[in-house]
């Protein structure tokens, strides 16, 4: 395995390689979600690379740029571990120079994640086309957890023409089913226990549904009931296409919650 440094170091390698490259952007503090995109990438090409790089851009003033977990040196062996062939660490001023070209997020960007945090995803699909261009990959691994910025994703490389195939990757659970996330560590003892009903709301709306109850108002009411001690930001209920829906669609019906504990934000979703 290599760590790249520079964008020059970047376009060297990728010039010289003539097979199928899989991609998997992070922000490093590597957890076994991240891992399970790095397997799947690592069975599905001949190159695997993953860049790790805390992207200031998607962070709004307040929120924990400076105090989000970097664990460089251990992600460095989780890469390693998992037959990563490069991992691009780059600095700041390799991403972004003064003269900083803007990319515009769609409008549906400021609904749910982007209404809690306007102007989130223009640095987020900002850095990842920045990405894209630089290591030019066959396949780019992303979480469902983050299912709106999956979407927004999706879109832009379909909109810019892009010869990427994005692969949408299932969501990791700790044991007692909280979704895998970097900011768990922000958690006390008793916030842990708590963010718990965030899963078990969403499974609670998922055996509704399986009952036969498709009306989005009742699923919500149920969603709210389980999490009703919980300081609760947003529950949403949309398609594929990020549209609200009042009656649930299979196999096209996204549910997302989004809770507050203390200053830590965490989201979760599950996809019929």
């Amino acid at each position: 395995m290599k760590v790249l440094k520079t964008i020059d170091e970047l376009q060297e390698v990728r010039k010289n390689i003539n097979s199928t490259v899989g991609f998997v952007p992070t922000m490093g503090a590597l957890h076994d979600g991240h891992i399970s995109l790095i397997k799947k990438a690592r069975c599905e090409n001949e190159i695997v690379i993953v860049s790790i790089f805390v992207n200031p851009t998607q962070f709004l003033p307040g929120e924990d740029l400076d105090a989000y977990p970097r664990r460089d040196e251990a992600d460095k062996k989780i890469c390693e571990m998992c037959k990563v062939d490069y991992v691009f660490m780059p600095e700041i001023s390799t991403m972004y120079g003064s003269e900083e070209i803007l990319i515009k997020a769609p409008n549906k960007s400021y609904m749910l994640e982007g209404k809690s945090r306007p102007g989130h995803f223009d640095g987020v699909l900002q850095v990842v086309l920045k990405l894209f261009g630089l290591v030019q990959p066959t396949n780019a691994y992303f979480g469902k957890k983050d299912a709106q910025q999956l979407s927004l994703i999706e879109q832009m490389v379909k909109n810019l023409f892009l010869p990427i195939n994005i692969v949408p990757c299932d969501i990791v659970r700790e044991k007692d089913g909280l979704a895998m996330s970097s900011r768990n560590v922000y958690l006390d003892e008793t916030q842990r226990k708590d963010a718990l009903l965030i899963s078990k709301s969403l499974y609670s709306a998922a055996s509704l549904i399986a009952k036969g109850e498709f009306e989005v108002k009742k699923i919500k009411e149920k969603i709210h009931e389980v999490m009703k001690d919980l300081d609760v930001e947003y529950v949403a209920i949309v398609n594929k296409e990020f549209d609200e829906i009042e009656t649930i669609e299979l196999k096209n019906t996204v549910i997302l919650v989004v809770a507050r504990f203390g200053n830590t934000r965490l989201l979760d979703n599950i996809w019929l």
